[in-house]
């Protein structure tokens, strides 16, 4: 059992007065719907392409919208820098996207092939990614932060055909490392103004002169989609392979988990070049009908209280990290603004700390509302709900459809098996290795040109996530922490996470992260590294009010006995503390992939 589990379920839980709401939720009675669900009945709620041909992600996103009479409906709203806007229609998206897909056609680009994108939340990675799949290639998303050599290192993995960039970042990120990517065909760039650099193309001249679309490609459920690649600890990335029935979890996600209603204006803050921006910053907004807001700026808390505001927001998909940025500073902010038509608030990437989703009643009149997934699963696995009551701190229960479990784990991490069978954890609140069990439709189908390092994920008929969790007795899963992550200290299964939030309630604390380092006694012991609110000075008296507060809160068994100040934690650029980093810092261990870490801020 995680030492201190009585202080990560002291927040009182939040009831909800369904009677209230201005829409009823999609999902009300949690158990009825769990019990009657199955994925067949979701493949029911999309089209399918006409005349059976299969499935495709860019035709129930699109095409379907504008054969009907939503066909004039904004389907992307992008919010540009000086907070104008300019907006694409279903049925505008339905002829850019197939423009999109005429040009790879033309160009030779075919059925498999992968095309590359590396550029900011701009209307033409939008096009390219629905016109990529419905010319049955795949597409893969980069972050435009990246430097040439994790463009270089994914483009070479993922045998790229072809690359979507703008000129200024093809002169710094691409032109200096082209000559070491011979599969790499074709660069298009969406700035050329008639003038593209050596060696790539005009992809504003293309799609004027593109030749008349053909028709949507045939695509079956389990053909390749999408490719994103997610960072490891160490060792190369890894490129987790995505199908075209994933859209099928997008769709009931969206239904369930985001509770999407066809009038909705929905925003999901999240970049294409990490897994949300594609499967719910694009793809599970679309399907619904929904109108999608994209900004093409980053996080400023006055913005985005503007765009929430006058772009009258109903549903809000965020990161933990920039809700505790927005707490950072300040409700009254947040009471600034017009923010009556937001209705539900959801928050993805980390976990969210129990401070945090209180907050949200305070900023917004609703809690954040947490859940969990990870580049793998492709889609929301485990989520809190609108219509049921939110436990601050919890990660919610399983989507309709999905089998999670928590699989035993040995003194040395390991699965516990017997014969070929895992073991799994039925007690409650004991902590266990977050496992589901396979045949979701998002689940990734491997990993590419790594077969073996996708068949170590599956062990005794469920996917391990290699997240620790517990679940208590009403069938509420938390986590508790990477399985390498969590600290053993004095015979104490310590989750970083849960000492963190504690941390975070400090008054000067605005951040924390958790590692364990080595003790000759306790075998490891927790250090703590803080950043700290504006007017807090770091002083050896802070620190030691900062780790009475935290003994206070969580017993000196699992409060930090070492506490440092810092500027600004490791992290990656979708908002994740990079513990591992901190580890690897403090013991001058090898740092292993750094290519998703943020620049300090």
């Amino acid at each position: 059992m995680t030492a201190g589990i009585e202080s990560a379920t002291r927040w009182p839980i939040i009831h909800k007065d369904i009677a209230a709401f201005p829409v009823q939720p999609n999902l009300v009675d949690y158990d009825a719907t769990c019990a009657a669900f199955t994925w067949d009945s979701a493949r029911r709620g999309l089209s399918g392409l006409p005349g059976g041909r299969g499935l495709n992600i860019a035709y129930e996103a699109v095409d379907r919208h504008a054969a009907g009479p939503h066909a004039e409906r904004e389907a992307l709203r992008f919010v540009r820098a000086d907070g104008t806007t300019r907006s694409l229609t279903y049925a505008g998206l339905f002829e850019e996207t197939n423009r999109f897909a005429s040009v790879l056609r033309a160009l030779g680009v075919d059925r498999g092939d992968r095309v590359f994108s590396l550029t900011g939340r701009i209307p033409e990675l939008y096009v390219a990614m629905l016109g990529t799949l419905k010319n049955a290639s795949v597409f893969c998303p980069l972050f435009s932060a990246f430097g040439p050599e994790p463009v270089r290192q994914r483009l070479h993995l993922g045998s790229g055909r072809a690359l979507i960039t703008t000129r200024a970042l093809y002169r710094k990120k691409v032109a200096p490392i082209r000559a070491e990517l011979p599969d790499l065909l074709h660069v298009l760039l969406v700035d050329a103004d008639g003038a593209p650099e050596p060696d790539t193309l005009d992809l504003a001249a293309l799609m004027r002169s593109a030749p008349e679309f053909g028709g949507i490609a045939t695509t079956h459920r389990e053909d390749m989609a999408l490719l994103h690649f997610t960072s490891g600890t160490t060792g190369t990335p890894k490129g987790a392979i995505h199908v075209h029935d994933a859209v099928t979890a997008h769709f009931a996600t969206g239904r369930f988990a985001l509770d999407l209603h066809p009038d909705d204006i929905y925003w999901c803050t999240a970049d294409p070049g990490w897994v949300t921006g594609t499967s719910y910053g694009l793809i599970a907004p679309l399907v619904h009908g929904v109108t999608s807001i994209v900004d093409e700026e980053e996080l400023e808390a006055d913005r985005w209280y503007r765009i929430l505001a006058e772009q009258r927001v109903t549903v809000w998909y965020t990161a933990p990290t920039a809700l505790r940025m927005l707490m950072k500073a300040g409700a009254d902010r947040a009471r600034g603004h017009d923010l009556s038509a937001l209705r539900f608030v959801a928050s993805v990437g980390e976990p969210l700390n129990p401070e945090v989703v209180v907050w949200g009643q305070e900023a917004f009149g609703q809690p954040v509302h947490d859940n969990w997934w990870q580049t793998e699963t492709g889609g929301i696995m485990i989520s809190n709900y609108a219509a049921t009551e939110i436990r601050p701190g919890s990660m919610g229960r399983p989507l309709p459809g999905v089998e999670a479990a928590l699989v035993a784990r040995d003194d040395e991490g390991k699965p516990v098996l017997h014969n070929i069978t895992a073991v799994l954890v039925t007690d409650p609140d004991v902590v266990g290795e977050l496992a589901l069990r396979p045949g979701w439709p998002s689940m990734f189908r491997g990993y590419l040109n790594e077969e073996e390092r996708y068949r170590r994920c599956f062990v005794g008929g469920w996917y391990l996530t290699g997240d620790l969790a517990r679940r208590d007795a009403d069938g509420y899963y938390w986590f508790v922490g990477r399985g390498d992550d969590v600290i053993k200290s004095s015979g104490h299964l310590i989750g970083p996470f849960e000492v963190e939030s504690s941390l975070m309630e400090h008054e000067a604390v605005a951040e924390a992260g958790v590692i364990g380092v080595p003790d000759p006694v306790a075998g490891e012991i927790v250090k703590a590294f803080v950043e700290l609110h504006p007017g807090f000075e770091p002083t050896e008296a802070l620190r030691l009010e900062i780790i009475g507060f935290a003994r206070k809160r969580l017993g000196p068994a699992v409060a930090p006995r070492l506490l440092d100040f810092t500027d600004s934690l490791p992290r990656t650029r979708s908002g994740k503390i990079l513990r591992r980093l901190l580890k690897a810092r403090e013991l001058g261990l090898p740092e292993g992939d750094t290519s998703t870490v943020e620049a300090p801020r």
